[in-house]
Protein backbone atom coordinates (compact mmCIF):
# COMPACT_ATOMS: atom_id res chain seq x y z
CA UNK A 1 0.00 0.00 0.00
CA UNK A 2 1.12 3.26 -0.98
CA UNK A 3 1.91 5.85 2.40
CA UNK A 4 -1.00 8.18 0.48
CA UNK A 5 -2.92 5.28 0.66
CA UNK A 6 -2.12 4.63 4.18
CA UNK A 7 -2.08 8.06 5.31
CA UNK A 8 -5.27 8.76 4.13
CA UNK A 9 -6.64 4.86 5.80
CA UNK A 10 -5.31 6.44 9.34
CA UNK A 11 -6.95 9.89 8.98
CA UNK A 12 -10.21 8.30 8.10
CA UNK A 13 -10.21 5.92 11.09
CA UNK A 14 -9.70 8.78 13.44
CA UNK A 15 -12.05 10.53 11.94
CA UNK A 16 -14.63 8.54 12.51
CA UNK A 17 -13.61 7.66 15.38
CA UNK A 18 -13.67 10.49 16.95
CA UNK A 19 -16.91 11.52 15.46
CA UNK A 20 -18.45 8.68 16.82
CA UNK A 21 -16.69 9.42 20.40
CA UNK A 22 -18.47 13.09 19.82
CA UNK A 23 -21.48 11.78 19.47
CA UNK A 24 -22.70 9.16 21.20
CA UNK A 25 -20.96 10.57 24.36
CA UNK A 26 -23.33 12.89 24.62
CA UNK A 27 -25.62 9.79 25.50
CA UNK A 28 -25.06 8.50 29.23
CA UNK A 29 -25.66 4.89 28.43
CA UNK A 30 -22.90 4.62 26.02
CA UNK A 31 -19.94 5.44 28.24
CA UNK A 32 -18.40 1.82 27.76
CA UNK A 33 -19.57 1.32 24.46
CA UNK A 34 -18.59 3.83 22.76
CA UNK A 35 -14.66 3.72 23.24
CA UNK A 36 -14.77 0.29 22.82
CA UNK A 37 -16.69 0.64 19.26
CA UNK A 38 -14.09 3.33 18.30
CA UNK A 39 -11.17 0.17 19.00
CA UNK A 40 -12.59 -1.32 16.46
CA UNK A 41 -12.08 0.48 14.06
CA UNK A 42 -7.88 0.25 15.07
CA UNK A 43 -8.26 -3.33 13.33
CA UNK A 44 -7.86 -3.11 9.61
CA UNK A 45 -5.06 -0.37 10.04
CA UNK A 46 -3.21 -3.04 12.27
CA UNK A 47 -4.22 -5.99 10.08
CA UNK A 48 -3.39 -3.82 6.68
CA UNK A 49 -1.01 -1.60 7.18
CA UNK A 50 1.05 -2.36 10.80
CA UNK A 51 1.26 -1.74 14.44
CA UNK A 52 3.15 1.11 14.27
CA UNK A 53 0.80 2.85 12.30
CA UNK A 54 -2.19 1.70 14.16
CA UNK A 55 -0.58 3.22 17.40
CA UNK A 56 -0.16 6.55 15.29
CA UNK A 57 -3.41 6.86 14.71
CA UNK A 58 -4.60 5.41 18.09
CA UNK A 59 -2.39 8.42 19.70
CA UNK A 60 -3.71 11.23 17.23
CA UNK A 61 -7.63 9.62 18.43
CA UNK A 62 -6.60 9.58 21.97
CA UNK A 63 -5.24 12.91 21.82
CA UNK A 64 -7.70 14.65 19.75
CA UNK A 65 -10.32 13.04 21.87
CA UNK A 66 -9.19 14.44 25.37
CA UNK A 67 -8.85 17.61 23.63
CA UNK A 68 -12.39 17.87 21.90
CA UNK A 69 -15.14 15.18 23.19
CA UNK A 70 -16.99 16.77 25.54
CA UNK A 71 -17.58 13.53 27.92
CA UNK A 72 -14.16 13.14 29.15
CA UNK A 73 -14.42 9.49 30.77
CA UNK A 74 -15.09 8.33 26.87
CA UNK A 75 -12.08 9.85 26.12
CA UNK A 76 -9.84 9.00 28.96
CA UNK A 77 -11.62 5.12 28.63
CA UNK A 78 -10.31 5.35 25.07
CA UNK A 79 -6.87 6.67 25.88
CA UNK A 80 -6.13 4.39 29.34
CA UNK A 81 -7.44 0.95 27.64
CA UNK A 82 -9.56 0.46 24.46
CA UNK A 83 -7.90 2.79 21.68
CA UNK A 84 -4.83 0.17 22.11
CA UNK A 85 -6.18 -2.81 23.13
CA UNK A 86 -6.37 -4.27 19.14
CA UNK A 87 -3.01 -3.52 18.73
CA UNK A 88 -1.96 -5.35 22.29
CA UNK A 89 -4.13 -8.01 21.53
CA UNK A 90 -2.33 -8.84 18.28
CA UNK A 91 0.77 -8.91 19.87
CA UNK A 92 -0.13 -10.36 22.54
CA UNK A 93 -2.05 -13.63 20.83
CA UNK A 94 0.95 -14.02 18.43
CA UNK A 95 3.56 -14.27 21.41
CA UNK A 96 2.33 -16.23 24.09
CA UNK A 97 0.56 -19.26 25.04
CA UNK A 98 -3.42 -19.24 26.02
CA UNK A 99 -3.58 -18.96 30.05
CA UNK A 100 -0.84 -15.91 30.39
CA UNK A 101 -1.89 -14.37 27.58
CA UNK A 102 -5.36 -14.46 28.81
CA UNK A 103 -3.95 -13.26 32.79
CA UNK A 104 -2.02 -10.86 30.87
CA UNK A 105 -4.44 -9.59 29.45
CA UNK A 106 -7.01 -9.38 32.29
CA UNK A 107 -4.41 -7.85 34.07
CA UNK A 108 -3.78 -4.95 31.64
CA UNK A 109 -7.58 -4.24 31.52
CA UNK A 110 -8.14 -4.21 35.41
CA UNK A 111 -4.61 -2.29 35.86
CA UNK A 112 -6.43 0.50 32.97
CA UNK A 113 -9.34 1.02 34.40
CA UNK A 114 -8.07 1.80 37.82
CA UNK A 115 -5.52 4.46 36.27
CA UNK A 116 -7.94 6.15 34.60
CA UNK A 117 -10.10 6.22 37.31
CA UNK A 118 -7.83 7.44 39.39
CA UNK A 119 -6.62 9.98 36.80
CA UNK A 120 -10.59 10.92 35.96
CA UNK A 121 -11.14 11.70 40.11
CA UNK A 122 -7.77 12.80 41.43
CA UNK A 123 -6.31 15.07 38.46
CA UNK A 124 -9.45 15.77 36.46
CA UNK A 125 -12.31 16.45 39.45
CA UNK A 126 -14.72 14.27 37.53
CA UNK A 127 -17.37 13.41 39.44
CA UNK A 128 -18.22 9.17 38.78
CA UNK A 129 -21.89 8.47 38.51
CA UNK A 130 -20.92 4.81 39.39
CA UNK A 131 -19.65 5.74 42.62
CA UNK A 132 -22.38 8.14 43.88
CA UNK A 133 -24.75 5.22 43.02
CA UNK A 134 -22.91 2.26 44.82
CA UNK A 135 -20.99 4.20 47.27
CA UNK A 136 -18.03 1.38 48.72
CA UNK A 137 -19.27 -1.42 46.76
CA UNK A 138 -18.39 0.48 43.42
CA UNK A 139 -14.94 -0.86 42.67
CA UNK A 140 -15.55 -4.89 43.57
CA UNK A 141 -18.67 -4.07 41.17
CA UNK A 142 -16.83 -2.01 38.49
CA UNK A 143 -13.96 -4.92 38.45
CA UNK A 144 -16.12 -7.96 38.31
CA UNK A 145 -18.47 -6.54 35.62
CA UNK A 146 -15.80 -4.63 33.74
CA UNK A 147 -13.40 -8.18 33.92
CA UNK A 148 -16.56 -10.20 32.49
CA UNK A 149 -17.82 -7.35 30.09
CA UNK A 150 -14.03 -7.24 28.72
CA UNK A 151 -13.75 -10.99 28.69
CA UNK A 152 -16.89 -10.70 26.54
CA UNK A 153 -15.81 -7.78 24.16
CA UNK A 154 -12.38 -9.64 23.52
CA UNK A 155 -14.03 -12.59 22.18
CA UNK A 156 -16.51 -10.67 19.85
CA UNK A 157 -13.20 -8.68 18.73
CA UNK A 158 -11.66 -12.06 18.29
CA UNK A 159 -15.40 -13.26 15.55
CA UNK A 160 -15.04 -9.32 13.97
CA UNK A 161 -11.39 -10.12 12.74
CA UNK A 162 -12.39 -13.32 11.79
CA UNK A 163 -15.48 -12.00 10.07
CA UNK A 164 -13.29 -8.89 8.69
CA UNK A 165 -10.24 -11.37 7.37
CA UNK A 166 -13.07 -13.80 5.41
CA UNK A 167 -15.25 -11.07 4.69
CA UNK A 168 -14.09 -7.37 4.21
CA UNK A 169 -10.34 -7.86 3.66
CA UNK A 170 -10.82 -9.35 0.20
CA UNK A 171 -12.87 -6.34 -0.90
CA UNK A 172 -10.84 -4.35 0.87
CA UNK A 173 -7.99 -5.79 -1.14
CA UNK A 174 -9.17 -5.08 -4.83
CA UNK A 175 -10.11 -1.32 -3.77
CA UNK A 176 -5.99 -0.33 -2.35
CA UNK A 177 -4.24 -2.57 -4.38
Amino acid sequence: MKISSKTALGGITAAVSIALMFVLSLIPLFTYTVPAAAAILIVPIVIEINKIWALGVYASTAILGILIIPNKEVAIIYAAFFGYYPILKAIIEKRMPFIPEWLLKITVFNVSLFASYYFMIRLMGLEIDEFQTFGVYAIPILLVTGTVAFILYDYSLSLMIKAYLNKIQPIFKKVFK
